[in-house]
């Protein structure tokens, strides 16, 4: 038990680490910033695995041991537990005055009568009787035990904690979690309506997800499939600008009622801390952002339009961040060489509620999260914008190198309001449509984690009956006296702590023989001095 308390000791050491630093597996961008702003203290954190605590080797070696070190103390524990059961009370010693408790009396009850009672009090205890032959003192006595369930609730305790390590273990191993956006019908356009948005999102590969990660065990290849629609996503907003609750109602399928129609699947308000919770996964509301669209028109009169989510840098007025890329048409550069040169990439922010602020109000800032006045202030590129180099892009910022190596190059920088047009040097023009609200999905599956919540339930369970449980026992030897009654004597021993056993005893005592209880001796004495 020694070794098993050290090493929960240095489990929850290890563990301070893992949250007072980024994780790499919840937010690996974090731990890249953390990376670059700390220096060599944060190189050496790394050499550590302080960013990947609860999966680095020391953390999972930690872990074991203290499993191993548990079952170790469980079995022998159990074993002595069943032997101390089935021993039986053990012979009152020879001199009772010598006990913690001790209490005497005499009763006018004869020998049988009163040993008749001493057998109903202690109807619930483990009893054994002793002749004058077999007791120490040459008297009828008994010995009475209770409390070994305490014991029990013990070594359920230490069961249960095992089992939500194990099962908290195999979790790790089965789980998966990811992350989508899907951008919804809510939105502000010039037109007026919002154009339709592919707002369709299935459960069937890992490819769907913007963000992934997931146990061991897990390949992607058995994920239950479902798909959601989401509908819109609606945000309530105090006066302030705090949020107040997020709404996004969406329409679900599972297993082979994907195929159905649309009209057939069922309906689902979505909302934080309200999860859609399906035959083997949950689906939480994690957040919302907003997702410009923006067309651009070629001068041969061929368009692009896209709709791309930004990222919300201010978390209060939803001030946002992100990048656009188009590629022009393929009928005004045949060539793949020159089209790569001309492609067009937008890079700059979106603010819901515009405000204009610095010298001659070109500065975009966002003054309230809801979309009721979209503006952008973008940099507009044109070059090789990296996409059909076949290297991954950021969703969010344009590749540096490109811009500083001169293949990516910037032409204009401009602030449009909703449905303005600006017009390139070599005619192009850009319309700033409008734009949609997006949500953030996150799909979780666990499938220990009914084991995980009954494995807590059964520690809890179990502690609270080894705290609440009282191991004691009790000695009562009776001698009859000459010329009727019998004197009774008894001992009492608490083999854990004595809170409230003192009390429990004398009321033993008390009710053996037939003794009145103090407390209403002195209410009627009172009672009797006020009526005087």
């Amino acid at each position: 038990m020694r070794t098993a308390l050290v090493l929960l000791f240095l489990l929850a050491l290890g563990a301070i680490p893992g949250a007072l630093l980024p994780q790499r597996d919840l937010n690996e961008q974090n731990v890249n910033e953390f990376i670059a702003s700390h220096g060599r203290v944060a190189e050496i954190y790394d050499k550590l695995d302080l960013f990947d605590v609860f999966s680095s080797g020391w953390f999972i070696a930690i872990f074991t041991l203290l499993t191993i070190s548990l079952i170790g103390c469980i079995i022998p524990r159990t074993w002595e537990h069943y032997k101390a059961w089935k021993t039986p009370p053990v012979r009152p010693p020879r001199y009772l005055q010598r006990m913690p408790m001790h209490a005497v009396g005499d009763t006018e009850r004869d020998f049988d009568d009163i040993a008749t009672r001493v057998r109903g009090q202690f109807t619930k205890w483990r009893v054994r009787e002793f002749d004058a032959e077999e007791d120490r003192a040459g008297q009828y006595s008994f010995a009475a035990e209770r409390g070994y369930t305490r014991e029990l609730g013990n070594l359920v305790f230490h069961i249960g904690l095992v089992l939500i390590l194990l099962t908290a273990a195999v979790g790790q191993l089965l789980f998966y979690e990811g992350q989508v956006i899907v951008v919804t019908g809510s939105g502000k356009y010039a037109e007026g309506e919002a154009p339709a948005q592919q707002s369709e999102f299935c459960n069937t590969s890992t490819s769907n997800f913007d963000s992934f990660r997931a146990g061991n065990l897990v390949d992607g290849t058995k994920m239950h499939p479902f798909c959601m629609k989401a509908h819109d996503f609606a945000a309530d907003y105090l006066p302030n600008g705090q949020a107040e609750m997020f709404t996004s109602h969406v329409s679900y399928a599972e297993g082979d009622d994907i195929y159905t129609d649309e009209s057939d699947w069922k309906d689902y308000t979505l909302r934080v801390n309200h999860p859609l919770r399906l035959a083997k996964n949950s689906v939480f509301l994690q957040g919302h952002g907003f997702a410009p669209t923006v067309t651009i028109e070629w001068p041969d009169g061929e368009k692009r339009t896209q709709t791309m989510q930004f990222r919300p840098d201010d978390q209060v007025n939803f001030l946002s961040s992100g990048v656009m890329r188009f590629d022009p048409p393929a009928g005004m550069y045949p060539d793949l060489q020159k089209r790569r040169e001309n492609q067009i990439a937008l890079q700059g922010l979106f603010a819901p509620t515009a405000e204009w602020a610095g010298e001659n109000g070109a500065l975009l800032q966002s003054k309230y999260p809801a979309m009721t006045d979209p503006a952008l202030a973008i940099d507009i590129y044109r070059g090789d914008a990296g996409l059909d180099t076949g290297s991954s892009q950021s969703l969010f910022s344009l590749d540096e190198s490109l811009v500083q190596s001169g293949v990516l190059q910037k032409i204009d920088r401009v602030n449009m309001q909703l449905g303005e047009t600006v017009t390139l040097d070599d005619g192009t023009r850009v319309t700033f449509d409008g734009a949609n609200e997006y949500a953030n999905y996150q799909v979780s599956h666990n499938p220990m984690k009914l084991a995980v919540l009954l494995s807590a339930l059964l520690t809890l369970g179990g502690l609270i009956v080894s705290l609440a449980i009282k191991r004691r026992r009790v000695w009562v030897r009776l001698t009859p006296l000459e010329g009727g009654g019998t004197h009774v004597e008894m001992a009492g021993l608490s083999r854990t702590d004595r809170a409230g056993w003192g009390e429990e005893f004398e009321r033993m005592h008390r009710e053996l023989l037939e003794l009145p209880d103090p407390d209403e001796v002195e209410e009627d004495r009172i009672w009797v001095d006020e009526n005087d």
